[in-house]
């Protein structure tokens, strides 16, 4: 009997032990200065998180695959600056296109959305036929992202890119004020992105090719699953919520330079696996990963908040990661 009480309390500790952790961080961050537990850092670390939602719901069915994606931060980069470009004030007497009227904003989300799925086909192409794997695959389309967004942020001028439309302010920094808490547009997005991939993941074939595909590719090829196709499937799509992402983090901060979305893979990454998307592929929730990058979001803020070293807030991270990367390795071992 106590053989069991303790495989029970070890299986309790790799289930909660990040969590533990995570809470004691919080505990921590709340004892240190109080008024963290306030209505207003509650509405920005929400808004703060809805973008990175966003972005991690992209990535996260790539984990599922038993797949990654390195370019995340580059393509959201380049997302935000060709936005910035188009989206800025008529009158703006630093706009980098004098000539160009006013954009609607649906043709720019529309345009960045068609670049950022052609990118993610692109990685998928490289994954699947050119039998790259992701991690290589994605580590070169971030370097050539990257140039390619340099390039063109030199062309337009080389500085920081303001001075938005009024519309396009409004339709990223917009918010409801309901009883004194702001409820910023942002997140209503991120809750419409939410939505679509919970049915994506939970109701279409589609979806559950995606977890046939993570848990055991070769048994879901010979059971009829398309894996190719539905492999650059993925990828396309990721590639999509990484652009939307990119023009609403630009509206937002009020700015765009070619070095925007710096290290936002490592933060979407971490946060799925904090959310329970396991590396070991088909296994993960569109509710994980919400759960996840609020978690991190909510760490990253609180530690910023109370003034922590920011070079002490890389090894937090950093030692997060790596925790919750081999609780999920613990918890997969086990299963085989």
């Amino acid at each position: 009997m106590s053989a069991v009480k303790q495989n029970k309390a070890l299986d309790f500790m790799k289930d909660y032990a990040l969590y533990f952790v995570l809470l004691l961080l919080l505990v921590v961050i709340i004892s240190k200065d109080a008024s963290f537990l306030s209505l207003t850092n509650f509405s920005n670390v929400l808004t703060q998180s809805s973008v990175r939602i966003i972005i991690a719901l992209g990535v996260a069915g790539l984990i599922v695959t038993q797949g990654t994606d390195l370019s995340v931060g580059r393509q959201v980069g380049l997302a935000a600056v060709i936005s910035a470009t188009l989206l800025q004030a008529v009158d703006n007497v630093n706009k980098v296109f004098p000539d160009l009227g006013v954009v609607p904003i649906p043709m720019v989300i529309l345009l960045v959305c068609a670049i950022g799925a052609l990118i993610g086909l692109v990685n998928g192409v490289i994954v699947t036929v050119m039998n790259v794997t992701p991690f290589i695959a994605t580590l070169g389309t971030m370097l050539i992202i990257y140039g390619v967004n340099s390039l063109y942020y030199d062309y337009v001028g080389s500085a920081p890119i303001a001075g938005f439309d009024g519309a396009y302010s409004a339709f990223t920094q917009g918010f409801f004020d309901i009883g004194g808490f702001r409820l910023s547009y942002i997140t209503i997005y991120a809750i419409v992105a939410i939505a679509l991939m919970w049915v994506i993941w939970n109701k279409t074939r589609f979806g559950k090719n995606l977890f046939a595909i993570g848990g055991n590719p070769e048994a879901a090829r010979v059971s009829g699953v398309n894996v190719t196709l539905n492999l650059i499937g993925i990828y396309t799509l990721s590639g999509v919520f990484y652009a939307f992402g990119g023009l609403l983090e630009a509206g937002r901060i009020g700015s765009a330079t070619n070095n925007l979305g710096f290290m936002y893979e490592m933060d979407a990454i971490a946060a799925c696996v904090i959310g329970g998307v396991s590396f070991s592929g088909g296994v993960g929730t569109v509710f994980g990963v919400v759960v996840g990058v609020v978690i991190f979001t909510l760490i990253n803020y609180g530690l910023s908040y109370i003034g922590v070293n920011p070079y002490w807030q890389y090894i937090i991270k950093g030692s997060i990661i790596v925790l919750a990367v081999a609780i999920d390795s613990l918890k997969h071992a086990k299963k085989k």
